[in-house]
């Protein structure tokens, strides 16, 4: 005979959210969900990574855009914000991506030198640097092309002028940085906006999950 086990749920639920802009926009739609932090998360100065917020049971993690979907998709947080570039781009099983939240938006896209007259038309085989080799291999396969992706993290717009690649796949949101580099937009790959996210153990487990993602569905619901 077995004896079923029913959780107490005493554990603080974990909730995730990105450093930068995407989190300025966020703030708001997570207040209206009833998640607000502590005083102190709101200084600049403050380089801590864990806050209370107004809910006991619940703290705030503020980590990198992909460090988010990492600690959501292994049950190290149950909940968070990120945009659906990092979803895309990882693809975690374990990872769902139930409220578009309408902020952060931007697109990914491929870029290159305004006076480099190479196209990926006709190519087999491209150099692009990016922080996304996954969505940037599956847009170039789709073209019949084998892109050789060299990782970076950042001042991608350096690569095509220091011969790195000759390509590159970034976020873009206004061009202006891509224009101030001397580069130009070629091909949209995906349009991007900031997403809740859950790790979907926990929300079949943890019913307090289920009633965030509910309480964000409303909020958008009557946006």
């Amino acid at each position: 005979m077995t004896t079923e086990h029913t959780p107490t749920f005493s554990k603080q639920l974990t909730f995730a959210v990105p450093k930068g802009r995407i989190l300025d926009e966020a703030l708001p739609v997570m207040a209206r969900a009833g998640v607000v932090p502590e005083d102190g998360f709101h200084d600049k100065a403050n380089r801590s990574l864990s806050f209370d917020t107004t809910r006991e049971d619940m703290r705030l993690i503020r980590v990198r855009a992909f460090d988010v979907a990492t600690f959501v998709a292994h049950g190290a947080a149950q909940i968070g914000i990120v945009g659906s570039d990092v979803v895309e781009e990882f693809d975690y099983a374990d990872l769902y991506a139930p409220v578009d939240l309408d902020i952060g938006h931007c697109r990914l896209s491929v870029a290159r030198l305004a006076g480099d007259p190479e196209d990926a038309s006709g190519a087999s085989h491209l150099r692009v640097a990016t922080k996304y080799p996954n969505l940037t291999t599956r847009h170039f396969e789709q073209q019949g092309i084998q892109a050789e992706c060299v990782k970076l993290n950042g001042a991608m717009e350096l690569a095509p002028s220091l011969g790195l690649a000759r390509q590159i796949v970034d976020l873009v949101s206004t061009g202006t940085t891509l224009k101030q580099n001397g580069l130009v937009e070629t091909q949209r790959i995906i349009d991007i906006s900031a997403r809740l996210i859950v790790n979907r153990a926990a929300l079949k487990t943890d019913p307090r999950v289920a009633d965030l993602v509910a309480a964000f569905r409303k909020d958008m619901a009557q946006a």
